[in-house]
């Protein structure tokens, strides 16, 4: 039996050095304090890659599939025998692979930071809740139970408000980690009472307890019944909703383009591989439930999915700022994976779907974080987020140029790109289980094509743009992750996933289907050619289109006016007609209640105050009234 209690460290050294930069941060060099918080990650992903090499290759297969390990567990709240809260690290070929994904990127934003935020004013403080957020991620994807992922879930949700709002003197980066904080907490809610139905009807937290397809906690859950639908669909929608909220999906999706306000680093480290996919691996977590016990809720996970998948593409091929761009897709392809979970089944090659999407979580975090660090190298140059600002800057950052085209063209599902292979497996999955689906997302894959190229066009050639300062290459420090996520983002399609991380643990043959795939890259290929003819030269035809489709345009610009929508059902309703009333009756019927108890017992109060004088007499006189009165009241009575 191979020796995994080591990965305990893996969580706990983040947090320290989050102690260690928070606590002492301030009295260290800023320099140091950067290479501290980085060479921490630097050694946790390496023990990552260990913890990987010996889980896949060298541990030993039950029945050829790969088993669940508590490497670590102690627990923490003991409410009966059977009932309790542990804390601890499970690795499965999920968790395992969570911890290459985030431990990557994680070190590639650090080192990136290092150049980017070089000069900044709480540089110390910005590693600091770089590791919290590490910590926070990691305690969640090696969770045992599902409150031990719930508390880390809500830590995640603390550590991205801090890296939002990192610009505290900027009020909108104060509004924007604000919004996510609360859009968020409410979508949590949902989770939380998820959790509370699911435990009360299993009489357990533990993940491998409640996700074993022959064990008695699905049995328990799914026979009760409530308004048609099974004690276990009901938890598994409201456990969703928490994944909405969190992977930004509709309509929870609204604090993720505002987020955009925190550094560049910290977009790409939430809305690349971490954060944001936080969803979907709890969807892929509980994944036996909703397959097997569940499937009006995983159909729930499908629809929102390829809403929330066209919905974001449709948006992001409107905006100009080339972070919102980017913030737009990552919407776009969670839903994507999102999708693919929801038509998927358990076990063998029913699984596809379940596989496809843990491949496209794994090569998305490759190719979406070399999209933000490219944008933050762009950004860093040209000092301006907005795209019509830009133009020609492949003259200037031959590096960003080149990473970044390899990431559009990954995106975009140009082959042999690790885009091509995982965005093919979700298209065939789709193909096989719903074709309202599949085209529905074939249609997102020419979209995606279009606005990444309508970015890349756009930035890297376009109009001959005159700058004020000649734009030169980021330094090394920002162009080395450019370079080893552009790597990665190469050669991650060709990892046989299939082999790897399944739905029930065991491997099942793939291969590439033709059908999918030809008209897949060939969409592709068409949203390339029109983005090519509409922005590789300055061009008259995109005004000319946005006229023509004015009021669809208008409506996909302003992102079909959801933040207005919010506002009007927060202000104009919630406010005016439930929290008004409710703060008129607490002022004038409960405040008014004690006010008034509070001046009836003052007022008698002063008027009987003469009784506590200290004079004997008064005492003696009071005395005898009574008595006198007590006397006649008897006499009255006995009569």
């Amino acid at each position: 039996m191979i020796n995994f209690s080591y990965t305990i460290w893996i969580a706990l050294l983040p947090f320290l050095i989050f102690l260690l930069l928070g606590l002492a941060g301030h009295k260290l060099k800023p320099k140091l304090s950067g290479l501290i918080g980085t060479f921490g990650l630097a050694v946790i992903t390496v023990l990552s890659y260990i913890t990987a090499y010996k889980y896949f290759f060298t541990s030993v297969k039950v029945e050829g599939a790969f088993q669940k390990i508590i490497a670590y567990n102690t627990t923490w709240l003991q409410f009966t025998d059977k009932l309790h809260i542990d804390l601890g690290v499970l690795l499965d070929p999920i968790s395992v692979m969570m911890l290459v994904v985030i431990t990557t990127v994680s070190l590639m934003v650090h080192i990136y930071s290092l150049g980017y935020m070089k000069g900044e004013k709480g540089f110390e403080r910005f590693f600091s809740f770089l590791s919290l957020f590490s910590f926070s991620m990691l305690g969640l994807v090696l969770a045992t139970n599902i409150f031990q992922m719930y508390i880390f879930w809500e830590l995640v949700g603390v550590s991205s408000f801090l890296l939002i709002g990192f610009y505290y003197q900027k009020p909108s980066a104060v509004r924007a980690s604000k919004k996510a904080f609360i859009v968020t907490r409410f979508a949590d809610l949902g989770f939380l009472i998820g959790i509370l139905i699911l435990s009360f009807n299993t009489k357990t937290f533990d993940f491998i307890t409640l996700t074993d397809p022959s064990g008695p906690a699905m049995a328990q859950g799914s026979g009760i019944a409530f308004l048609g639908l099974s004690v276990m669909t009901w938890s598994m929608i409201f456990v969703f909703m928490g994944g909405v909220g969190k992977s930004a999906m509709f309509p929870f999706h609204i604090w993720l383009p505002d987020a955009m306000e925190g550094p560049t680093p910290v977009s790409a480290l939430i809305h690349a591989a971490t954060m944001v996919v936080a969803g979907v691996y709890l969807v892929a977590r509980m994944f036996p439930i909703y397959a097997l016990t569940a499937p009006v809720a995983l159909n729930i996970v499908a629809y929102v999915g390829a809403f929330s998948s066209l919905f974001a593409a449709v948006i992001a091929c409107t905006q100009t700022d080339i972070k919102r761009v980017l913030a737009y897709s990552t919407m776009s392809q969670i839903g994507y994976m999102m999708m693919a979970l929801g038509v998927s089944g358990y076990g063998g090659h029913e699984g596809l779907g379940y596989m496809a999407s843990m491949f496209h979580l794994f090569t998305h975090a490759m190719f979406k974080a070399l999209l933000f660090l490219g944008a933050g190298a762009i950004i860093h140059a040209v000092h301006s987020n907005h795209m019509t600002e830009m133009g020609g800057l492949r003259k200037y950052l031959p590096i960003t140029h080149i990473t970044f085209l390899i990431a559009c063209l990954t995106i975009s599902g140009i082959p042999p790109l690790s885009g091509f292979f995982s965005k093919d497996e979700i298209l065939a999955a789709a193909f096989h289980h719903n074709k309202l689906l599949f085209a529905v997302e074939y249609a997102v894959a020419g979209l995606t094509a279009f606005y990444m190229f309508r970015l890349y066009f756009s930035v890297f050639w376009g109009k001959e743009t005159q700058y004020h300062q000649t734009p030169h290459e980021a330094p090394a420090t920002m162009t080395i992750p450019l370079i080893i996520l552009a790597i990665g983002s190469v050669a991650a399609g060709f990892i046989p996933f299939n082999e790897l991380v399944t739905s029930d643990g065991k491997a099942f043959e793939t291969e590439l289907e033709l059908i999918v795939a030809i008209p897949s890259v060939l969409i592709g290929l068409l949203g390339i050619g029109i983005a090519f003819i509409m922005y590789r030269k300055e061009s008259a035809i995109p005004d000319k289109l946005a006229l023509t489709f004015k009021y669809s345009y208008k409506w996909a610009y302003n992102k079909f006016y959801m933040d207005e929508l919010y506002l009007f059902v927060t202000k104009k309703i919630i406010f005016r007609y439930i929290s008004d009333p409710i703060a008129w009756f607490d002022r004038n019927v409960v405040d008014a209640t004690m006010n008034g108890i509070a001046k009836v017992t003052q007022s008698v109060s002063f008027r009987i105050r003469d009784f506590q004088s200290g004079q004997l007499q008064k005492y003696g006189f009071v005395f005898i009234t009574g008595a006198i009165m007590l006397a006649i009241l008897f006499i009255y009575l006995w009569k």
